[in-house]
């Protein structure tokens, strides 16, 4: 059935695999509440004429109802005239053609009027979706670390699309068919017993009302059927997304008949689901084929004998027949209208979820734009006994305090876990201290708003992520404004300048999904262009040449000792050969500082940057001594 796969949405297994952020407020919006948001977009969304639109839209939706009710009437009328003018003369038949065709023209109005409005309405629906979407996106891309490290891709995604589409269906569905057939409804109500028997109207009411009671309660039935069915589905897209995302780890593994097992027995746990849900909408559908044809039957009855008594006339048995079933086709709207305003109200609430979700790290409501340095000479950076513990870690940053001062390379090197990687992330305020704090030419990094802090600090990471489009593109995604004279330069100075004229589409050469048509050098060298193009005054470089041949590595470690020049430069790294001439040498282990000083004192002092150095110095020399 349409909409059985997308309509719904699970609670927890989504909000599992989205993952935590900071506590949202309550477990999710009430029926008014989830209205008030409904229409919070339709006013905020910036469709054209929108006040204008929505009155006509509503006005054309009433029309047409109004006049799908007195259809039957006129045709009625025609019938009774003919029947009335036995034998049939020319004056009777040019009555009843009138009638019929008056009906007919009724009739189309009738039909025409709610596609208008679907013309007029659809500019706004179609803008209040993409403002949902579009918030919505913008939103988690201002949620934190812990938040995107946590989330599932396939699952956030599934729940922006989901919730963008109830949003449109909503607004159609309650504004222009709920709505107008409760309006339809007491027309027909009021027709029939004004014009025919008041048992009539009793009847159109008895009907519906059963209809009605029968539709809620076996909806609501079917909605944990539903629910679980979506939960599968979700799994089962998360599955695939992973998979696929991961596809070179699955192949090293050979794991790729493990992967298609998994999903495929996510596929059957839908599919259990959905025969149970499909299963309960036809015996949905069988209860309200009966209510409403048993309705259709004791309507025929009661105008039929009403008609024998001569109370009636044939025209207006037929009336009362036509009136009914033109009643039950917004009833069979009605039906589905419910069905799936309940579960688009469960797609909207899963999106509200992730937009009530507040950032752990957000700009404060008085932060400042950071001043750019006049001299270019880099930024100050400093760490005043910062501390910062994972929640799935035992150890973090304790005490940490050290001062890079402008224009200096700071190089942080200990074993993996002692928490170099977290000091990368406080200095680009992608987390928040919990003790001590981190300045940046003497301001609290919490005291300015990220987006100047970002464009002040450029990072180069280990593992360099590419966006789906040409080389040019992704080199420029640090200043989009830059000139090919700008980009071509940056490249150059990344030592891929060589490597892009070779290729067939040059700068225009597309690096698939996160780069992986590139090698990881390659990907690498792009990372350093685009953090040179950003003319950052702080450069982080994070393992930024590990990727890189022993050539290569000489060459961008000659070209990053100049990109250095007028920058304040914060470097990890595992091989110390790369940091030897640093400023300043940070030994972390722990989450603690246990040694600092240049290359030559520490290796003096005889400690763990001694042993490090040893180590690695030693392992170099028993090839060529072989």
């Amino acid at each position: 059935m349409r909409g059985e796969r997308s309509g719904g949405r699970r609670r927890d297994p989504v909000v599992k695999a989205l993952g935590p952020e900071a506590k949202s407020d309550g477990d999710g919006p009430s029926t008014w509440g989830a209205l008030r948001d409904l229409f919070g977009v339709v006013a905020r969304s910036d469709a054209p004429q929108l006040r204008l639109r929505v009155t006509g839209a509503l006005g054309l939706t009433l029309a047409g109802k109004g006049l799908g009710v007195l259809a039957p009437v006129a045709l009625g009328a025609a019938v009774n005239r003919l029947a009335e003018g036995q034998p049939v003369g020319a004056a009777v038949g040019w009555s009843f053609m009138g009638l019929a065709i008056g009906w007919a023209i009724v009739r189309f109005l009738s039909a025409a009027t709610p596609q208008l409005s679907d013309v007029v309405f659809a500019p706004v629906r179609a803008a209040a979706q993409r403002r949902t979407a579009a918030e919505t996106f913008a939103h988690a891309l201002t949620l934190s670390l812990d938040f995107h490290q946590t989330k599932r891709s396939g699952a956030l995604s599934r729940t922006m699309d989901r919730g963008s589409r109830a949003v449109d269906f909503l607004l159609r569905i309650i504004a222009f068919n709920l709505g107008p057939t409760v309006v339809e409804l007491v027309l027909a109500a009021a027709v029939l017993a004004t014009l025919y028997d008041w048992r009539f109207g009793a009847l159109a009411v008895a009907v519906v009302a059963i209809y009605a009671v029968a539709t809620f309660g076996m909806a609501n039935w079917r909605l944990e059927h539903r629910r679980a069915m979506n939960a599968a589905d979700t799994e089962a897209a998360g599955l695939s997304v992973d998979a696929l995302l991961n596809y070179e780890t699955v192949k090293s593994f050979g794991a790729e008949r493990r992967a298609a097992e998994s999903y495929d027995r996510a596929l059957e746990t839908y599919v259990s689901a959905a025969l149970k849900a499909n299963s309960s909408l036809a015996a949905l559908n069988l209860i309200q084929a009966a209510i409403m044809n048993l309705g259709l039957g004791i309507m025929a009855v009661m105008a039929g004998l009403e008609a024998a008594a001569g109370r009636m006339g044939p025209g207006d048995v037929t009336a009362a027949v036509l009136i009914l079933i033109s009643l039950y086709q917004p009833l069979n709207i009605l039906g589905f209208a419910y069905r799936e305003i309940r579960q688009s109200f469960i797609d909207m609430e899963e999106m509200l979820k992730v937009t009530r979700q507040n950032p752990q790290v957000a700009d404060a409501p008085d932060a400042v734009p950071l001043p750019r340095p006049a001299d270019a000479r880099g930024a100050a950076l400093a760490f005043e006994g910062v501390g910062f513990r994972h929640d799935s870690r035992a150890n973090g940053l304790d005490g940490v305090s050290f001062a890079a001062a402008p224009g200096t390379t700071t190089a942080l090197v200990g074993p993996s876990g002692a928490g170099k990687s977290t000091v990368v992330k406080l200095a680009l305020r992608l987390l928040d201290p919990q003790q001590g704090r981190v300045t940046i030419e003497g301001l609290d990094a919490r005291a300015v708003s990220q987006e100047s802090l970002r464009r002040a600090v450029a990072l180069v990471p280990q593992d360099v992520a590419l966006f789906n489009d040409s080389i040019r593109a992704n080199i420029a995604f640090a200043r989009p404004d830059a000139d090919d004279a700008a980009v071509w330069a940056a490249a150059e100075a990344a030592e891929l300048s060589a490597f892009i004229a070779e290729l067939p589409e040059g700068m225009q050469t597309r690096v698939g999904e996160r780069g992986l048509k590139l090698s990881g050098g390659e990907r690498q060298r792009v990372g350093i262009a685009r953090a040179l193009l950003a003319d950052p005054c702080v450069l982080i470089l994070d393992e930024a040449t590990s990727a890189l041949d022993s050539r290569t590595e000489a060459a961008i470690q000659k070209t990053l000792r100049k990109a250095r020049t007028g920058r304040t430069t914060l470097v990890v790294a595992h091989r110390l050969s790369t940091v030897v001439d640093a400023d300043q040498i940070l030994v972390l282990k722990a989450g603690r500082i246990v040694e600092r000083g240049t290359h030559e004192d520490l290796v003096s002092a005889g400690g763990e940057y001694a042993s490090l150095w040893r180590k690695q110095t030693r392992g170099a020399r028993k090839p060529a001594d072989a």
